[in-house]
């Protein structure tokens, strides 16, 4: 059975200007092909930059990207990949004072937390339901989500361009 083809999104909120071009490099590894990411100013953050890039592959190509870019200093950075009706989405989000978080997302976007999950911040919280909020913060992801807030609201008005692979 041949892997699904899926969709997804980069987003790069935060970088250094110096980092964009190995970026690129490393996206463009990932995915098979060469990439080329369309640069802006981060105004939450003068003089690191930002891009959104479109892109399609095989599943598990969010993840490959995710790992790709992961491990570099002052970058912030969100990658999704749509599910399919044979694969998982996700959702993978980083910073550099959290490191990665990933999170299984459903047809609509939202993330699924699992059966086991939720037992297990269940049983660490033992009753506790400040304890069980607070795991279950940490399954959804509100802490990444809560620091790349700001950088996410300087895309508001950035276009759209979807870029397919021809081969």
């Amino acid at each position: 059975m041949a892997t699904p083809h899926v969709r997804g999104v980069i987003f790069i909120h935060s970088a250094p200007r110096a980092l964009c071009p190995h970026l690129e490099w490393a996206a463009g590894r990932a995915l098979g092909h060469a990439v080329s990411f369309d640069w802006a100013d981060q105004p939450v953050q003068p003089g690191s930059r930002r891009a959104e890039f479109y892109w399609e592959g095989p599943a598990g190509s969010g993840a490959a990207l995710a790992t790709a870019m992961r491990g570099w200093e002052h970058l912030r950075y969100e990658v999704t990949e749509d599910p399919t009706p044979r694969s998982d989405g996700g959702r993978w989000l980083h910073t550099p004072s959290l490191g990665i978080h990933y999170a299984q997302t459903d047809a609509a976007g939202n993330v699924v937390v699992g059966e086991d999950r939720i037992r297990y911040a269940m049983e660490i919280a033992a009753g506790d339901i400040s304890e069980l909020q607070r795991e279950l913060n940490v399954a959804l992801g509100a802490s990444w989500d809560e620091e790349l807030e700001p950088f996410r609201h300087a895309s508001d008005d950035a276009p759209v361009v979807w870029l397919h692979k021809v081969g």
